[in-house]
């Protein structure tokens, strides 16, 4: 796998800028009574619950009074779950997000092609060339610690700190084929170092004998904070922050560079509720929408929306981030995953 070098700040929010885009519909008064008459739509979401999507849901139905039914499930499952709706002719998801799962399901001809129409203010990295996905906010992933178990100020920095023999044994990271897991670690470092060089490393890295979780990312940070581990590979920094502000003892690392990938949401072919699936769509990538994600320490993709924390954002200087697009992960995820399970286990 070639090298890529990392994105810098101006050229993350540029990349893609020339691209097609299907025609956007408004949410004209049109689509708020359609959306209002059929009532309700179903959200199959990767979003916490008590975070995200609760507050967006009751947001949206206060705003519009469209009842949202929301299940949460992590990105391989909610794409499982589209998938076996799609081949049995009956799909009850209306809307689904996550960072992989549209591009698997595009090919499976179950995404509807869609942009809104509050899309068009936001940098086109952040909307599908094709116009079957949008991106709703950003996610960084870097290490995590326990601050009770590494004190602050000793934390590993880079690539090259996790090998010290005293992280031996302390190590956690998620084990699904995920990019919040070992395998997106293993992208990362392909990307940063080359083969030859992120192929050694990583063999180096596996003599430190991280632990593989059968878990999510949020799950794996949760027992760090616990004290089941001393530090994380590749979760999301923003969840740290979170817990930080509760109390727990924790906090990320700005490794740099980090990975980045999207949340991205789209609108099922065949969805029961199509016009109110689309209405909640504009509602999320509206300003209002966008604020809720800063208001639950997530990383919006509005630009004139910054993040509470912007430290928690790459600057492209001393902090920068490898993108990967969904089509990108959904492409070399298996090659990660493969050499994460000849490598680790």
């Amino acid at each position: 796998m070639a090298c890529r070098r990392p994105f810098s700040g101006a050229i993350f929010l540029i990349a893609f800028a020339a691209v097609w885009l299907p025609a956007t519909a408004r949410a004209d008064q049109a689509m708020i009574d359609a959306a209002k008459k059929e009532g309700q739509l179903t959200w199959y979401t990767t979003q916490i619950i008590d975070q995200f999507a609760r507050p967006a849901a009751q947001a949206f139905e206060k705003k519009y009074g469209v009842k949202v039914n929301y299940v949460r499930a992590n990105s391989n499952d909610v794409a499982l779950r589209v998938l076996n709706e799609g081949r049995a002719n009956n799909m009850q998801a209306d809307v689904f997000d996550g960072t992989t799962a549209t591009a698997a399901l595009k090919k499976e001809g179950l995404v509807a092609q869609y942009v809104p129409e509050n899309a068009k203010r936001l940098p086109k990295t952040y909307v599908d060339v094709e116009g079957y996905w949008v991106a709703t906010n950003l996610y960084v992933l870097t290490p995590g610690y326990n601050t009770e178990l590494i004190k602050k100020g000793t934390e590993p920095r880079n690539f090259q700190d996790l090998l010290d023999p005293k992280y031996k044994g302390k190590i956690a990271w998620g084990s699904s084929s995920s990019s919040s897991a070992a395998p997106g670690f293993v992208g990362l470092i392909l990307a940063v170092m080359g083969e030859e060089k992120g192929m050694a490393y990583l063999r180096q890295l596996a003599k430190q004998s991280p632990t593989g979780l059968s878990v999510a990312a949020r799950q794996v940070l949760d027992q760090v904070i616990s004290g089941e581990y001393a530090l994380a590979l590749n979760i999301f920094n923003n969840h740290a922050v979170i817990s930080a502000a509760k109390g727990a003892p924790v906090d990320w690392i700005p490794m740099s560079p980090a990975l980045g990938v999207l949340s991205v949401i789209s609108v099922t072919k065949a969805a029961p509720h199509p016009n109110a699936a689309r209405l909640f769509l504009e509602f999320l990538m509206s300003e209002d929408g966008q604020k809720l994600f800063r208001a639950a320490d997530y990383l919006p993709v509005d630009p004139n929306v910054p993040p509470k924390d912007k430290s928690l954002q790459p600057d492209g200087d001393k902090f920068k981030v490898v993108f990967k697009t969904p089509e990108e992960i959904d492409r070399d995820m298996p090659r990660w995953t493969t050499i994460y399970q000849d490598i680790f286990r």
